[in-house]
């Protein structure tokens, strides 16, 4: 069942580099919320705390609290693995085990996880794929690699890797940037549905995909050069975009910085 995720005080760094600071939001289950904001004021950073990714980076730690439902995911006796199983994570740029067949590459996570018989590794490939709108595109060669597909098909295998250990809580940190038009309003259309069954988080440099995609949506900033990334406001995506709060958030809406 898709979770609900509650932050507070969460301050992010770099060795001593505070890269974002005091972000506190919450994020409703089996809803799209957007991240937007200019380049360098944190976005993909807090993105990678709500999986636990961000402290794998030399010198990354967090402080304060990331709670999925009830359960503190920085707690000392929560496993970082367990984590990122239960919050997937879709990056920029597709990227499927290369020396990986279509099949393999889905099916990759479920074996690490535990051990299936063929006939249900069959199973969840196939609905995961299903999930993905890739299906009917790769079932007659599902033993070619995955590198052989297209962009934005690499991307959406990507998708079914992460949908088929069934996590709760789906991150994507700008998944059409590296996509043409095309395979764009693909992944768009695929979020739509994916929001059924996950709670998803997507980061985005693309006003119009912000609006087109998400329910709620949160601005970024930078106080100034050097400082900290702040959360600017949170509100719904249509407030955001026709009568936002704070002129700072109006100004890059309509382009005047960023």
């Amino acid at each position: 069942m898709a979770k609900r995720i509650d932050i507070s005080g969460l301050s992010a760094f770099y060795g001593n580099h505070k890269a974002i600071e005091d972000i506190s939001m919450t994020v409703e289950p089996r809803s799209v919320t957007a991240f937007i904001g200019p380049s360098g004021c944190g976005k993909s950073t807090f993105l990678r705390t709500l999986n636990r990714m961000h402290e794998v980076t030399p010198g990354g730690r967090v402080e304060g609290k990331v709670l999925l439902d009830d359960e503190n995911l920085y707690d000392s006796n929560v496993d970082p693995v367990t984590v990122r199983r239960t919050v997937g994570m879709v990056f920029q740029r597709p990227n499927p085990f290369p020396t990986m067949s279509i099949f393999d590459n889905v099916a990759a996570g479920l074996r690490l996880n535990g051990s299936y018989r063929k006939s249900e590794l069959n199973d969840v490939v196939e609905k995961s794929l299903r999930g993905a709108n890739l299906w009917n595109e790769v079932k007659d060669r599902l033993n070619k690699p995955g590198s052989g597909l297209s962009g934005g098909q690499q991307q959406r295998l990507c998708i079914a890797r992460a949908i088929a250990v069934e996590p709760q809580v789906l991150l994507m940190d700008e998944p059409c940037s590296a996509l043409d038009p095309i395979s764009t309003l693909a992944i768009e259309d695929l979020i739509g549905e994916l929001k059924e069954r996950f709670t998803i988080v997507i980061v985005t440099h693309n006003m119009q995909q912000a609006a087109r995609v998400s329910d709620r949506t949160a601005f970024f900033n930078l106080a100034a050069v050097g400082k900290p990334g702040r959360l600017i406001e949170i509100d719904e995506t249509e407030r955001i975009f026709s009568n936002p709060s704070v002129q700072a958030t109006e100004d890059y809406i309509s382009g005047r910085f960023g």
